[in-house]
């Protein structure tokens, strides 16, 4: 009697996520961070091709404002931070999270609470930096501040806290 060998499992690759699978995962995230959710952070769209992101910031004036009525600066550090760590995040299918190594910031007009529009981008993807870019604007497009920054994509499974 002869036996048929059975192949052993192959490991299989997932295949990659589509933009729409991950602005469908951000959307519907449970465990959203303290930091996004005092920000007012929303994705509205993504783009793997061109490694960009677009988010929406419902800045509260109970929790983000100066005394001058306006929103605070590094408030405003945080969103540009953020919108160009998720581009990171993106361009690298989900696979990585991408830690800031340094970040310049300039701002070019008062933010006020309301509704905003965040863009980062990923300029340049290295074999162990990126280049990221980001864009503030209000209600009516005036681009708020501007950043660029340096971080360093770390795989999720051995990234460290």
């Amino acid at each position: 009697m002869s036996e048929t060998a059975t192949p052993a499992p192959q490991a299989q690759t997932p295949e990659p996520l589509t933009d729409e699978a991950i602005l469908a995962r951000f959307q519907r995230t449970r465990n959203q961070p303290t930091g996004s959710q005092t920000l007012g952070f929303r994705m509205v769209s993504v783009s793997q091709a061109t490694m960009t992101v677009e988010v929406a910031f419902e800045a509260r004036a109970e929790l983000l404002l100066n005394p001058m009525k306006q929103i605070q600066g590094g408030y405003l550090c945080a969103m540009l931070d953020e919108c160009m760590s998720v581009a990171c995040m993106v361009a690298s299918g989900m696979t990585a999270v991408a830690p800031t190594l340094e970040m310049k910031t300039s701002f070019f007009r008062p933010a006020l609470p309301g509704t905003l529009r965040g863009v980062g981008r990923v300029a340049k993807w290295g074999r162990k930096v990126a280049f990221t870019e980001g864009e503030i604007y209000d209600a009516d497009g005036k681009l708020l501040a501007k950043a660029t920054g340096t971080a360093i994509p770390t795989p999720f499974q051995t990234y460290k806290t």
